[in-house]
């Protein structure tokens, strides 16, 4: 006898499903576990790491602020491991703004701090972010010229016209721009016309290595060109060796981010006295 047919409207049958997707769809599952209740225990925080000038080496340009949690073990969870899987999801706005929150903290604390933080374009439109930002603004006058917003190529380009009138309307606060993970997307020539970005930074995957490999040579010699014709200036992320950071150094680069400067830290800037930030 001839077996069923199956019509195009039917239910996926679950014997249909590789070993790979169900594996896929309960690691997502135990994520999206994990990053509720480490939020529900209030176990987040920043991890800082220093950016540096090129002119001045001795001194951060100013920090990244990388969220992170802490698993029911006592794991700190880099944000590589959770946001991809929340990004698209409401909790990941929750961990935008819980982020926003800590860095106007940091802010607070240390008047001298100038703090980068990522964030998803996704919450331009969220209201909680939106008061949050409001209301860090109105309650430091010098808080909007020392944050920095890192929106990544990706994320820039799921809403092009809305993250460019945002950036617009935040001018006026001082707030700088960062286009993050340069280079790794599909941001087009005309797009990075009409945004307001101050910086980019080279995504990391073309600076490892890069005083050995000509390709990426080529690669960020070419960024730097473009971000030169726009006016940004340029961070390269992923620095990890001396050879690197030279060959950074004479390719024009203006700051420099990686594991050769400093691992990011939970301890904030302001508790190392000795480590001051240049404005």
């Amino acid at each position: 006898m001839a077996g069923k047919q199956r019509s195009y409207h039917d239910a996926p049958d679950p014997s249909d499903e590789s070993p790979l997707s169900v594996a896929v769809t309960a690691r997502d599952r135990d994520v999206m576990t994990m990053v509720r209740r480490a939020i529900e225990r209030n176990d987040v925080m920043l991890a800082y790491q220093p950016v540096m000038q090129m002119a001045a080496q001795d001194r951060p340009a100013f920090y990244e602020g990388f969220v992170r949690l802490v698993d029911e073990t006592g794991r700190v969870i880099p944000a590589g491991q959770f946001m991809p899987t929340v990004e698209t999801q409401e909790i990941g706005r929750v961990i935008d703004c819980l982020a926003l929150d800590m860095g106007f903290n940091a802010l607070r604390h240390d008047p001298a701090l100038r703090l980068s933080l990522n964030m998803s374009a996704r919450s331009i439109a969220y209201p909680r972010w939106t008061r949050l930002m409001r209301r860090g603004l109105a309650a430091d006058p010098t808080a909007g010229e020392r944050l920095i917003l890192e929106i990544s190529e990706a994320s820039a380009m799921v809403m092009p016209d809305v993250v460019s009138v945002f950036m617009r309307q935040l001018q006026p606060a001082g707030v700088a721009f960062a286009l993050d993970d340069f280079g790794s997307g599909l941001t087009s020539f005309r797009h990075l016309r009409d945004f307001y970005f101050d910086l980019v930074k080279i995504d990391g995957s073309f600076i490892r290595g890069i005083a050995d490999t000509a390709d990426n040579q080529c690669l960020v010699a070419a960024l730097i060109g473009i971000a030169r014709q726009f006016d940004m200036l340029v961070v390269a992320e992923s620095v990890e060796t001396a050879a690197d950071a030279d060959w950074l150094a004479r390719a024009g680069v203006d700051c420099l981010q990686g594991y050769f400067y400093g691992a990011p830290t939970a301890t904030p800037p302001w508790a190392v006295p000795e480590t001051r930030i240049a404005v």
